[in-house]
């Protein structure tokens, strides 16, 4: 018996990867989303590689996976891959504090986010 398989959420050329709980802002995390978005995948994983943002080896290691996904479960060929989405989203905040000055409290908030990648298969154009 068991149950049915489910339907796929992305196309039959595209395959993605998600990462949650990324110990960044989702605006600093969309600095370096927005740097592959469009990009094929071996110039957005060079561009990783060199970047000097501290979290871009975070979103290098999920590019990574999604082009992993796209090549063993989707069958799908890694040199016509491209980066189709990549977008952030929030996730919690710790909420830390320090005493201040005249009994008051300063908030400190530390934001998580979370990273769709999707990467797409096109066809080389001659």
């Amino acid at each position: 018996m068991g149950k049915e398989k489910n339907p796929r959420r992305v196309a039959d050329n595209e395959a993605m990867a998600k990462v949650r709980m990324l110990r960044t802002s989702a605006q600093k995390l969309n600095l370096v989303a927005q740097m592959i978005r469009g990009k094929k995948v071996d110039k957005a994983l060079s561009d990783l590689t060199f970047s000097s943002k501290r979290i871009s080896d975070d979103v290098k290691k999920c590019l990574q996976s999604a082009i992993a996904n796209a090549e063993n479960n989707h069958n799908l060929d890694v040199d016509g891959l491209i980066v189709a989405e990549a977008y952030v989203g929030k996730n919690m905040t710790m909420k830390r504090g320090r005493p201040r000055a005249r009994g008051r409290f300063g908030k400190i908030m530390k934001p998580f986010s979370e990273l769709t990648i999707k990467v797409r298969q096109v066809e080389e154009q001659a």
